[in-house]
């Protein structure tokens, strides 16, 4: 092994490097060009600690990937004049740095150290950079917001960690999809993903799958939220947690569920959830006009569910890096199932954008990106226009979304909350008109405890409706009993 630029880094020897590792890797690829396609998706020329041997690797990937031959030869042209290059021996020097050449082989190893030493380096300067801005205080800047900082930074870092996988052979592939379809054969042919509990639409859906991004869309009061909170609760009570259990930072073994609540404060959400579990009216526990034996229902729904797997962060107009970085902390501490976030035009773009549109493009997208990173299910509501009640039929439908293009775009299901019983409740005739009452109470009976959840796209599956029964007093959706159904519950 030549000695080379050995030297000229003695006095930088608390930083992380190889320079024999550099020089083998170069001679290497000098001598066998072909090694390049084995460690190209693994050393980058900003890897190299020596700026020389950057160089000399740039220009070799350069003839390579032109077809064209790198070898000490061919490559010298290029360094005439490098000083840099003249102090290590000019020519000579790439001479003997093939014959530096280790086994092809050992070449993939090599890439790999020379890649943790540059990333090793890059966590020193890291660390040194947020040193420097914990020390200097800035009224631009809280630590609160340097914390959320260098989180992404030290993340973004991890992630230049990894090699790029690259092309995968469909055997590969075929081995991912029967691994999904045998979760689904094991729930006897019914889901693939999480069940959302609510069984017609986990037969559309084939439940809630990993990496798909869920629009829950709807004018307000049409019950995105409850739908929204009822799924979180169906999913998280799969898991109780021994509640003896002293270690409260273990991770649970059954289904967790993240909740962004950005409109409403955990304490209301928490009190829907009991509302739910305990069949006391909502508005009663608001009003605290509760009955002895109410209160008891209520009290023991709360001991129940103290420790399910349910997580709340109520922290308002969260920008989606914020957002981002807190669900790889829930992930990496407790583990994650399935992200919801309510609702999707109150989260805050990183960064202002010249107009709502690509705000909200930002948004969609960083959403989904975590639903591929993190390989989860992410549960997104959102608020539709009004162009839906200056229409006659007020199904929604994906025109309807506000900033449409990116959230159809970015989406895997798109589904709208509609509930005919809201509207007709507001036809009501005057009293003199008894014709009309009577037709409307008719409608009304009809309508009366049901909702539509209307899928208006699913990336890997049919659209279509799905009829819901919804109890509006504990804000619960829940499966509807149909006509041919009800025969069966009294035998």
């Amino acid at each position: 092994m030549v000695d080379g630029s050995s030297d000229s880094v003695s006095e930088l020897d608390n930083i992380p490097s190889n320079i024999d590792a550099e020089q083998a890797l170069l001679g290497t690829l000098l001598i066998n060009n072909d090694v390049f396609d084995t460690i190209s998706s693994i050393a980058q020329a900003e890897h190299f600690f020596d700026p020389v041997h950057a160089r000399i690797f740039e220009v070799i990937s350069q003839k390579i990937q032109k077809n064209s031959l790198a070898s000490p030869i061919t490559i010298k042209p290029f360094f005439e004049g490098d000083e840099a290059l003249t102090e290590l021996g000019g020519s000579a020097y790439l001479v003997r740095l093939a014959s530096s050449a280790i086994s092809t082989f050992a070449a993939k190893e090599f890439a790999v150290l020379i890649r943790d030493m540059s990333l090793r380096r890059s966590l020193v300067n890291l660390a040194n950079d947020i040193s420097q801005r914990a020390v200097t205080i800035s009224i631009d800047q809280t630590a609160e917001e340097q914390i959320v900082e260098a989180e992404q930074a030290l993340y973004s870092l991890s992630n230049l960690g990894t090699e790029d996988s690259g092309f995968k052979p469909f055997v590969s592939a075929t081995i991912e999809a029967i691994k999904i379809a045998d979760k689904a054969y094991q729930r006897e042919g019914s889901l693939s993903g999480l069940s959302t509990g609510l069984l017609d639409l986990d037969k559309k859906l084939g439940g809630l799958n990993a990496s798909d991004l869920i629009i829950i869309a709807g004018r307000p009061s049409m019950g995105k939220t409850a739908l929204a909170t009822n799924i979180a609760f169906n999913i998280a009570k799969i898991n109780m947690r021994d509640r003896d259990t002293p270690d409260v930072n273990l991770k649970s073994v059954g289904p967790v569920v993240g909740f962004f609540s950005l409109e409403m404060s955990s304490s209301q959400l928490a009190s829907r959830i009991l509302s739910e579990a305990s069949k006391v009216p909502s508005d009663q526990i608001r009003r605290g006009e509760m009955t002895e034996d109410e209160f008891r229902r209520f009290v023991e729904a709360a001991q129940q569910l103290e420790n399910c797997s349910l997580f709340i962060d109520d922290t308002a107009a969260l920008p989606i890096s914020t957002l981002t970085a807190r669900a790889r902390r829930l992930k990496r501490t407790y583990g994650l199932d399935v992200l919801i976030v309510d609702y999707l035009q109150l989260v805050r773009p990183a960064s202002a954008k010249d107009n709502r549109v690509n705000e909200i493009s930002e948004i969609t997208q960083g959403l989904k990106a975590i639903a591929k990173e993190l390989n989860i299910p992410v549960i997104a509501l959102s608020q539709l226009s009004r162009q839906v009640e200056s229409r006659e039929d007020k199904r929604p439908q994906l025109s309807d979304l506000r900033e449409s293009g990116s959230i159809e775009q970015d989406a895997d299901v798109v589904m709208f909350v509609f509930r005919a019983e809201y509207y007709k409740e507001r036809e009501k005739p005057g009293e003199h008109d008894m014709e009309a009452t009577l037709k409307w109470q008719d409608e009304m009976s009809q309508l009366h405890g049901k909702a539509e959840l209307i899928i208006g796209k699913q990336r890997h599956g049919p659209i279509g409706s799905v009829d819901l029964s919804f109890e509006s007093q504990f804000t619960r959706f829940g499966n509807l009993v149909k006509p041919y159904q009800r025969e069966s519950l009294y035998k």
